[in-house]
């Protein structure tokens, strides 16, 4: 009898064992997803290329909130055009003193100095060259206020194309892995594929969406700012033109 028990024993010994391993396997699978659901698992899987990408989305976050930041110091109407320089300049030209208002402009340089300074150095060859001069330098005043607000729409227009690339490299991945692995492994290599084309997705629309609104938004702003200073500087030239009529 004790014979027969034994023999029993060894003989279950196998199957029992078996029966460990798969339960363990079990437990593996069904944490495996768990232990890939983490974004870091999912950067770490899309392999250097993947990798890559993340490093460019993240340059370009970095550089839409320096440009934004930027703009929003910069492109405003009471840093651009100075009410004490207005005031200053319409005293000078009140007085009938051209070199007093041009020396104005110079103690406080900025975009709409350099557009009075073009009027001012060409009015003694006649109003009309110095409103061709004032619309000159409004021009390339208004292209380099441009340059940076610029840069917000590149950014608009690469974030989304690096995360269409992220989507595309995902699903090749998703797919290569359907066909060479199986087994729990197989699950958790999808989930980390897929979530590699979704997370760069939508990272690249985040990043894009406020860069491409606050480029529209700039862009605007910028223009209606060059506008004022044109309109100031002709008022500016009309008064300096019927002082001298007067006179």
């Amino acid at each position: 009898m004790k014979r027969m028990m034994l023999v029993l024993l060894v003989c279950a010994a196998p199957v029992f064992a078996q029966e460990v391993v798969k339960s363990e396997a079990v437990a593996t699978a069904e944490a495996a997803p768990e232990e890939v659901s983490g974004f870091m698992d999912v950067v770490k899987g899309g392999g250097g290329f993947g990798m890559a990408l993340w490093i460019g989305l993240a340059g370009l976050s970095l550089a839409a909130g320096t440009l934004i930041v930027d703009s929003v110091i910069n492109i405003r109407e009471s840093k651009i055009i100075p009410k004490t320089l207005v005031s200053l300049v319409r005293e000078a030209i009140d007085e009938g003193s051209l070199k007093k208002a041009a020396q104005r402009c110079k103690d406080v340089p900025g975009p709409y100095s350099n557009i009075l300074l073009a009027g001012f150095e060409n009015v003694e060859d006649g109003f009309e060259t110095a409103q061709e001069a004032i619309g000159i330098a409004a021009d390339m005043e208004s292209e380099k206020m441009l340059q940076r607000v610029n840069y917000l729409n590149v950014v608009g227009n690469l974030a989304p194309m690096l995360g269409l690339l992220g989507t595309v490299q995902g699903m090749i991945l998703a797919f290569a892995t359907l066909g060479t692995t199986s087994g729990a492994a197989k699950n958790a290599l999808l989930a980390i594929n897929i979530s590699q084309a979704l997370y760069t997705t939508a990272a690249g629309l985040v990043i894009a969406v406020p860069a491409i609104g606050s480029y529209f938004f700039f862009r605007n702003r910028a223009a209606k700012v060059i506008l004022t200073m044109e309109s100031l500087t002709m008022e500016v030239m009309k008064g300096l033109k019927n002082k001298e009529t007067n006179h």
